[in-house]
């Protein structure tokens, strides 16, 4: 029976990372029961033979910044698929934007990581850092010549600071346990898709503050730390690096 409001998987990771591959066999016992599966596909990606094993495709595309998703028929389980050469964080907005649109709600994020890749590219890191502040499961995939201890450091990075998402090795583009990654316990460190909270608001320096009993404060939304722009409108405060640009090799910015 579908719910009220249809759920919907949110996966992140870069292009190459095996993510249609993993997310098959996530999919696979549902597939296989005859279940209504959509997967949302940017138009950009490239096809991909395990498309196969993810139901119903259904390709989206962005205009100014706006995500526009084909009408789909209800489905048992959705999945939306980020362009993996494009800026997450940018489409995490547009995807929440898209949810409330739409009357669906978030089931959980995940994030897939391609390691060999990431050892490769140091800078990477500042990457996933913004994907994983999403996530509710990270997934480590191709792991092929990755040595453990740069396995160990990549996840202490995270579990120093106490991130509550849970960390499953890929093997093969399989997970030991689908159900644990698909449950809809929410495990991430961003509380962007959370009801919004208000905090105080010191007036001289515009920095959150206590509030004395019966005083009278300016209160303000709580703004997730990677969707904050500079000067109101501008960038971004926390920059990412050029994921398309590291795919395709070229140099470091000027």
């Amino acid at each position: 029976m579908t719910p009220e409001k249809p759920l919907v998987y949110l996966l992140l990771g870069a292009a190459g990372s095996g993510r249609r591959e993993v997310l098959a066999d996530l999919l696979a016992e549902d597939v296989a029961a005859g279940g209504r599966v959509v997967t949302l596909l940017a138009e950009t990606e490239t096809a991909d033979p395990f498309e196969a094993g993810l139901g119903t495709v259904v390709r989206w595309r962005w205009t100014e910044g706006v995500l526009v998703v084909p009408e789909t028929d209800a489905a048992d389980r959705m999945v939306f698929v980020t362009d993996g050469r494009s800026n997450p964080v940018d489409q995490i907005e547009a995807f929440k934007g898209w949810l409330e649109e739409t009357g669906r709600e978030l089931a959980r994020v995940i994030c897939i990581v391609n390691c060999q890749w990431a050892e490769q590219h140091k800078e990477l890191l500042t990457w996933y850092d913004a994907c994983i502040h999403f996530a509710d499961v990270v997934l480590l995939n191709k792991r092929d010549g990755v040595g453990n201890k740069w396995l160990s450091d990549f996840k202490a990075r995270y579990e120093d600071q106490f991130y509550p998402c849970i960390f499953e090795l890929v093997k093969a583009g399989r997970v030991k346990n689908p159900a644990l990654i698909l449950e809809t316990e929410a495990r991430r460190m961003s509380h962007f898709f959370d009801e919004t909270d208000y905090i105080a608001v010191d007036e001289e320096d515009d920095d959150e503050t206590e509030v004395a009993e019966g005083e009278e404060v300016e209160m303000k939304a709580e703004e997730d730390p990677y969707m904050e722009r500079r000067n109101g409108g501008g960038r971004r405060v926390k920059d990412i690096p050029d994921v398309a640009r590291l795919l395709s090799g070229g140099p470091p910015p000027a």
